[in-house]
């Protein structure tokens, strides 16, 4: 059997028994937390796989809607288990995680892979430049209430309810703006963004003998396991957080948004290799438009069904986080190819906030 970076994540399935049987046994929770997140991370890969699948046999309308419903299905259950543990800041720390993750992380490693192996990898500019615009709108949903709330809050003008309607408000625009994109996308400008899904892309990601049925089983069974799993590893935060001496905000920006990430990761860096850059940087810019514009506004959404709203105030490092991952974007896109070295630079920019977060 040929050795894919597909089928070395497979071998993590092994923890997925490994992560119930420490829950049963009551393993201490750092070992839990680390048992479930070592699942999570290959059930994502099958659902990423599973919605590419039928993205590609159900054809490019329904296909695209699907892969933009589900695409980020992962992060959304993740996100969803923390709101109803009550931890808001680990469910706005995964949020920005996965932007930031996306755009430097998945990003820098598929053109320094990539890049390895060509001297210059060309892309679609108009397409890349349209995901660029649309991650500065999240950063503009990022910094307009935390401006709201600290220019509010000392004066005692700006109150919790004030902030929740902002949130709310601002939640319509951005899943209005989403819903628009997939007309853009799908519809009227789709000759941006047609995929090449051929023989040698599916035996990349080992779905050359997948069919509608076969991924419809897999999405289905994976998105219960994930759900589970999600529970047991929101459930473990606060006790692993203690003993290894980390924060809530480190959780959620680093760990769990690598997690949810590690499916776009391994398929957009194998497409880079395959010299697919257009469908690598789509993968890593698309998710992390959806995870601004429909994730976000989705859990906010959620929070006011459960009768915990949530607001959109980040905090400082959040916001600046996500502002210079969408600052840098345009500096690596705006030519439409790429090279190692600006892999390199992104994954930069990644270390020096994952470590500011870290020491935070």
């Amino acid at each position: 059997m040929k050795l894919r970076p597909q089928t070395i994540l497979q071998f993590l399935l092994i923890f997925v028994p490994l992560a119930f049987a420490g829950k049963l046994l009551h393993w201490p929770p750092p070992f839990i937390f680390l048992m479930a997140c070592l699942a999570i991370t290959p059930l994502a890969g099958l659902m990423g796989r599973a919605t590419e699948v039928l993205a590609d046999r159900l054809g490019a309308g329904m296909g695209g809607l699907l892969n933009a419903t589900f695409g980020n299905a992962c992060e959304l259950l993740i996100a969803l288990s923390a709101l109803r543990a009550g931890l808001i800041d680990v469910v706005k720390a995964s949020i920005t995680g996965s932007i930031i993750g996306n755009v430097l992380l998945v990003m820098g490693a598929a053109m320094v892979t990539g890049g390895l192996k060509y001297k210059n990898q060309e892309f679609n500019k108009t397409a890349a430049t349209t995901s660029s615009t649309l991650l500065a709108l999240a950063a503009i949903c990022l910094v307009v209430p935390a401006v709201f709330h600290y220019y509010g809050g000392p004066s005692g003008q700006v109150t919790r309810t004030d902030e929740h309607r902002l949130a709310l408000s601002i939640s319509i625009v951005q899943f209005v703006v989403y819903l628009l994109s997939l007309i853009f996308s799908l519809k009227t400008h789709k000759n941006l963004y047609v995929r090449e899904v051929d023989e040698s892309v599916e035996e990349a990601i080992g779905t050359e003998n997948w069919g509608v049925k076969t991924s419809i089983i897999v999405l289905a069974v994976t998105t219960v396991f994930v759900a589970i799993l999600a529970e047991m590893l929101v459930q473990q935060v606060e006790a692993t957080a203690q003993a290894v001496g980390l924060t809530h905000m480190f959780i959620g920006v680093i760990v769990v948004a690598i997690i949810g990430n590690a499916a776009e990761h391994s398929t957009a860096i194998l497409m880079a290799i395959k010299n697919k850059m257009d469908l690598a940087i789509n993968i890593a810019l698309g998710s992390s438009t959806q995870i601004a514009l429909f994730v976000a506004p989705v859990i906010v959404f959620a929070s006011f069904m459960l009768g915990t709203p949530m607001d959109l105030c980040f905090s400082e490092f959040e916001v600046m986080a996500v502002v210079v991952s969408v600052i840098i974007l345009p500096f690596v896109t705006f030519d439409g190819e790429c090279n190692w070295l600006e892999g390199v630079q992104l994954l930069a920019v990644y270390t020096i906030l994952g470590a500011t977060f870290f020491f935070l």
